[in-house]
Order: C-alpha cells, then sequence, then structure tokens
C-alpha cells in the first residue's frame, strides 16, 4: 500500500497536523498546517516527500493562521511567502471567513464542495462537508481514515457557539454523515483532547456521547439550546 499517513502535534492548543500522500509520486497534502510551518515542512523533507496541496479544515486562526487568542499562528500563507506551489483547498463557505482571519487572500484559495475528491498519485481524498462547527467544515477521508478537524473528536465534537457555529447542522453531520461511515474507519481528530491519538467511528457510536443521540431534540438539550 502507498499510503503515507503522518499525525503531528503543534502549538499550545494541541493542534494534530496530517501529512496524507503516496509513497511511489512522492507527493503529499497537508492538512491544516499552521503553528510551525519549518517543522512540517522539515518531515516532509527528511521523509522524501513533496508538498503538492494544502487541505483546511475550516477557518478558525489554529488550523490556517492569523492571530488568535494572543497568538501570532503561522499557515499556509507562510508557505506561499516561503515559495511553496502549492494549490490551498477549502470548502465554498469559508472563502468570506479566511481574509478577516489571516493574509491569504481569495485568489488563494481552491474552492470545494461536497462531494469532490482529490488525487494525490493512486491515494483518492474525499471531501466530506460536515457543517456545524463552523458553515465550511469538511472532514477528508482516504483509505478507510478520516481526518476530521474539529466535527469530530474523541469523545466529543466542535464548539457550536461561536460565529457560523449552527448546532442544528453539527447533528446533521454527525448522525447523518460521519456516524455512516463503516465502523473500521479510523478516526484522525484535530486536536489532541484525549489518551488516544485516534479511534474509529465504530467506537464512538458506542462511547462518544455526541453520537449517540436519536434525536435532535436531545442533542440541541444537551448543547445548551
Amino acid at each position: 500500500m502507498s499510503l503515507y499517513l503522518k499525525q503531528l502535534q503543534v502549538g499550545p492548543m494541541q493542534n494534530y497536523v496530517y501529512l496524507i500522500g503516496d509513497t511511489e509520486t512522492r507527493k503529499a497534502v497537508a492538512v491544516d498546517p499552521a503553528w510551525d510551518v519549518d517543522a512540517i515542512v522539515d518531515v516532509l523533507n527528511r521523509d522524501d516527500m513533496t508538498l503538492d496541496s494544502v487541505l483546511i479544515t475550516h477557518f478558525h486562526p489554529d488550523h490556517i493562521g492569523g492571530s488568535m487568542m494572543g497568538f501570532d499562528i503561522q499557515g499556509p500563507a507562510e508557505l506561499l511567502e516561503r515559495g511553496h506551489k502549492i494549490k490551498i483547498y477549502i470548502h465554498k463557505s469559508e472563502a468570506d471567513y479566511v481574509p478577516r482571519v489571516c493574509s491569504l487572500t481569495k485568489s488563494d484559495l481552491t474552492l470545494t464542495d461536497a462531494g469532490d475528491d482529490l488525487m494525490i498519485g493512486d491515494q483518492r481524498i474525499q471531501f466530506i462537508h460536515t457543517p456545524g462547527h463552523t458553515p465550511g467544515s469538511q472532514c477528508f477521508l482516504v483509505n478507510g481514515n478520516l481526518v476530521s478537524g474539529d466535527t469530530l473528536f474523541i469523545g466529543g465534537c466542535g464548539r457550536v457557539d461561536l460565529p457560523g457555529s449552527d448546532p442544528k447542522q453539527m447533528y446533521d453531520s454527525l448522525t447523518n454523515k460521519l456516524k455512516a461511515l463503516p465502523d473500521d474507519t479510523v478516526l484522525y481528530p484535530g486536536h489532541n483532547y484525549s489518551p488516544t491519538a485516534t479511534s474509529t467511528i465504530g467506537r464512538e457510536k458506542q462511547t462518544n456521547p455526541y453520537m449517540r443521540f436519536a434525536r435532535l431534540e436531545d442533542f440541541l438539550g444537551v448543547m445548551g439550546y
């Protein structure tokens, strides 16, 4: 199997960055490359992988760069400044937010929609639109592995009390999209908020309270709505 998949923890907010690629073509994408772009590129260089593209799960600065909670966070803009010829994929619903939080412009972005995919060598990365945490939150599914950003955590889910959040959409994303994936799908979350670095959809369906609600009303009640 030619899948290349690495999980890197970066920054004081325990963010995970993911490197996904094909070991035959030596090409890779970086998911949410923020905080320390030099360290991320160093890993790719050590592994003899070439950065082809950047995939963004959502527009929050700890995932795409910018200023947040007193932090000045690096992101894809710094990769462009350093000469990396990359496309930056983000859901079309996020396009208006990006220039407000970081130095990327709309012209820097390649906009995605639900059902899109991207081939990196023989690896097909599927884009799953999972709004709720933000309007354009998206997850990436590749070869039975799900990079979930801040939509689904191990034992939890993303906040729905922020600008652009929607608890009803979060319920739909968890219940009708992610819960429908095969049980053996390996879950790679956007933050290290758990004693384990990964889980599975099957395990989350059994143990994650936010994936166990049969009714929207019960989910909204727990979320305080």
